[in-house]
């Protein structure tokens, strides 16, 4: 508790005109944003006395890296920071070789608060700037910024806030995939018995991004290239209010990569172990028929899990085959033979349409055009016989569409990186999307400090 604003504030001009301004205010919010301006006011101080206070406490100091000279105190310097309550000024005590070694200068001060020699901007700071840069573009995160903490940071100080941190995710995901590679166990998440009872769904899919064709300039034709998006997440049941059943997901996370499969396969594999996959009751592989995506399940997951064709994307290869074939029946539509294939299908009986698309291919009545497409369709269903069992699925509570991995690629991927005029380097799209999956994967935090520098857990309001 402050003991009067005279003791505690530096300058009681200032205090006294902060509560002149309070004691003016005539509706709710004016009185609010004044106390809170006060409430910064206090606060700044109480940083500034803090620091000032602990940079008297004696200092040991080390030897001199160069010559092994114990080094000597020359003073108090000051130093300044850009911190979530204002600027903040203090000094302290800074030493160096008695034997004037370049490179020799000390300050452990700075050390214990955990700052860096040339560092303006203070973490927490830094931490709500590139949350919001996750969400909204640059330049309006930097308005919602100064919005929320009355300080002013350019979108380009905010856009290498984004590129540090970003690049330091991607650094993380690197050493950690390196660690496993070398038969070093990863962390893994703690679940609940509840959450570890549940299924494990694993679904893929792919979206495109417009990129830059030459870094460091926005001339030239846009590039556009897939972001090879996983999702992860335990597959839950609850009854809605008509008392149908609904599937709901539970510990989602999230795996994204700007490149080809080879560079998705490593980190989905370390996440899936991260996820409990070896423990899990039931594993599910869900995807639509891109042939990378079920060379990837072949490899890695389908010796213990169910993989499950998209079937609105098995039933588009229904209708290429009905709109294909045509028998001169007027009473048998295309539309009307492709409902009773897709009956068929959903009710597991996957084996008649192949035999049908057979018998077809083989009929001297089918037009030599059409054969291909009846053959392409039957392939098509015959490689993915064991994954098209929508009944048998559907009875075991499964999924059979991937509109949860289809949202996740149009939520993480199109709603930031797909609006209107840009394009981007691939850095800074790959420094930006890494995270952005750090937060969805509630890894963001750690990236800043070992502990949480989340508003909430620090707010009075909690």
């Amino acid at each position: 508790m402050l003991a009067s604003p005279s003791k505690e504030c530096p300058d009681p001009l200032d205090w006294s005109g902060l509560f002149d301004r309070l004691q003016k205010s005539q509706t709710l919010a004016a009185i609010v944003l004044c106390a809170w301006h006060i409430g910064l006011y206090v606060a700044r101080t109480l940083v500034e006395q803090q620091l000032n206070d602990r940079a008297q406490v004696p200092t040991a100091w080390g030897t001199c890296s160069v010559c092994g000279h114990r080094l000597h105190s020359k003073g108090f310097a000051a130093r300044q920071m850009l911190t979530l309550v204002g600027q903040v000024h203090w000094r302290r005590r800074v030493g160096r070789c008695p034997q004037g070694c370049r490179g020799s200068q000390s300050i452990p001060f700075d050390t214990a608060l955990g700052i860096d020699a040339y560092q303006q901007t203070s973490v927490e700071l830094v931490r709500l700037g590139c949350l919001l840069a996750v969400f909204v573009p640059f330049e309006l995160a930097t308005w919602l910024l100064s919005q929320l903490s009355g300080l002013h940071v350019s979108d380009d100080s905010l856009w290498q806030w984004v590129q540090h941190y970003g690049q330091q995710a991607m650094g993380q995901w690197t050493q950690e995939v390196e660690r496993w590679q070398h038969g070093h166990a990863p962390p893994r998440e703690s679940l609940s018995d509840e959450v570890a009872a549940m299924p494990l769904l694993i679904a893929a899919d792919g979206v495109t991004v417009p990129l830059r064709p030459q870094s460091g300039t926005p001339r030239g034709k846009t590039r556009w290239r897939e972001v090879k998006v996983a999702l992860l997440a335990r597959l839950s049941h609850r009854l809605n209010r008509n008392g149908k059943s609904v599937t709901r997901l539970q510990q989602r996370r999230l795996v994204a990569v700007l490149g080809d499969l080879e560079s998705l396969k490593p980190r989905l594999q370390l996440e899936a172990v991260r996820q409990g996959i070896e423990t899990a009751p039931h594993v599910v592989w869900l995807s639509d028929g891109a042939r990378g995506f079920w060379r990837l399940f072949d490899t890695c997951f389908a010796h213990m899990a169910t993989g499950i064709l998209d079937f609105y994307h098995a039933a588009a290869h229904l209708w290429q085959a009905a709109e294909a074939y045509h028998d001169g029946n007027p009473a048998r539509t295309p539309q009307m033979w492709f409902e009773r294939l897709r009956h068929q299908l959903r009710h597991g009986y996957v084996h008649r349409i192949l035999d049908e698309l057979h018998w077809l291919i083989r009929s001297p009545n089918t037009a030599a055009s059409t054969k291909p497409i009846l053959q392409r369709v039957h392939n098509y269903f015959k490689t993915h016989q064991a994954h098209v069992q929508y009944r048998l699925f559907k009875h075991q509570g499964l999924p059979i569409g991937s509109g949860m991995v289809e949202s996740a690629c149009k939520w993480l991927i199109q709603q930031r990186f797909k609006g209107v005029g840009m394009r981007w380097s691939e850095p800074g799209l790959n420094h930006l999307l890494a995270l952005r999956v750090a937060w969805v994967n509630q890894r963001f935090d750690a990236l800043f400090a070992q502990h949480s520098l989340a508003l909430p857990c620090i707010s009075p309001n909690r």
